[in-house]
């Protein structure tokens, strides 16, 4: 392996992820109940976005997501911003995590994980997350492929300007737009890796039907593509999932399931599940089973990924 995710995991054989951004932003009374979701706080509230940011990383993730899911360009000039003004917010979202990043070095220089890898991934959510329909579920859109890689572009470059590791493709639900983020990110940003990681509708297909094992082989020859995974899933569907993939790819596996709730899309609201998966309870099962990448996604919390950090660097629950 090579690469920051290569080199990181070549020192430390399970890397922690972070959790849910809105989640988080919602106590600090940020509002994502809108198209913008946690991208809204880029506009007024970067603050709170590097404090969410810092808690993580004081839990023990040694990755944290840029808050740009559901923060593109189209997205911005929706709401009368300028494609540079767009730009700029993007870069605001690197420039905390980054901050964050260097907070938490000081404030811990010296102590015992000092050494931890702290990779700082931009997040590039799917089209069907502009859609702001729920399709980021279903996969129900198809663009061609340079459709999909005039949409990503800006936010990409944004992002690569501002400073990133590694790109994160997450919650992708269409092999379509798989494969034209792969192939932008080889032609395009021949310096920078990213990795993958699914939405399923069961734990053997992406949302729109397409088998993990097909979708995998359009990613295995492409040596910029670091991990491959899943994400935004139950957390009934990962043990399986990684079934799935550890015998399709040799990569590094990335999970980061929701933390059990139900998501409706229709009306973009959760119900509550009192018999959700204890995350830290099956961080070992997963890392047994594969996984090199643990974190959290929708609905997860500091408090989630302080549990999962100590079951996996402890090995047991």
């Amino acid at each position: 392996m090579n690469g920051i995710l290569g080199n990181a995991l070549a020192t430390h054989p399970t890397l922690v992820a972070d959790g849910a951004m809105a989640t988080e932003l919602e106590k600090r009374g940020v509002d994502t109940a809108n198209a913008l979701w946690s991208a809204t706080a880029l506009l007024d509230r970067p603050g709170a976005i590097r404090d969410v940011h810092r808690s993580y990383f004081e839990a023990g993730s040694d990755i944290a997501t840029t808050d740009t899911y559901q923060a593109n360009v189209p997205a911005f000039e929706r709401l009368g911003l300028s494609t540079k003004e767009s730009e700029r917010l993007i870069g605001i979202a690197v420039t905390e995590a980054i901050a964050a990043r260097e907070e938490y070095r000081t404030a811990h220089a010296g102590e015992p994980d000092s050494d931890r890898p702290l990779i700082v991934a931009g997040s590039v959510g799917p089209y069907g997350a502009f859609l702001a329909d729920g399709s980021e579920y279903t996969g129900d859109y198809a663009l061609a492929d340079a459709e999909y890689r005039d949409f990503h572009r800006p936010r990409m470059r944004a992002l690569a300007d501002a400073g990133v590791d590694v790109f994160a493709f997450e919650t992708m639900p269409n092999l379509g737009e798989v494969r034209a983020l792969a192939g932008l990110l080889a032609d395009e940003f021949p310096d920078h890796e990213a990795w993958v990681s699914f939405s399923l509708r069961d734990a053997g297909h992406l949302c729109d039907g397409t088998a993990i094992e097909r979708a995998v082989a359009k990613l295995e020859e492409n040596p910029r593509i670091a991990a491959i995974g899943v994400n935004c899933v139950p957390p009934e569907l990962v043990s399986p999932a990684i079934e799935r993939l550890r015998a399709a790819t040799t990569k590094p596996i990335i999970v980061y399931p929701n933390n059990g709730d139900v998501y409706h899309p229709d009306t973009k609201t959760w119900t509550p599940n009192p018999d959700g998966a204890d995350l830290a309870r099956l961080a070992p099962e997963w890392v047994a089973a594969g996984a090199s990448i643990i974190g959290g996604c929708c609905r997860t919390t500091p408090d989630n990924i302080r549990a999962l950090a100590t079951a996996v660097r402890r090995g047991r629950p």
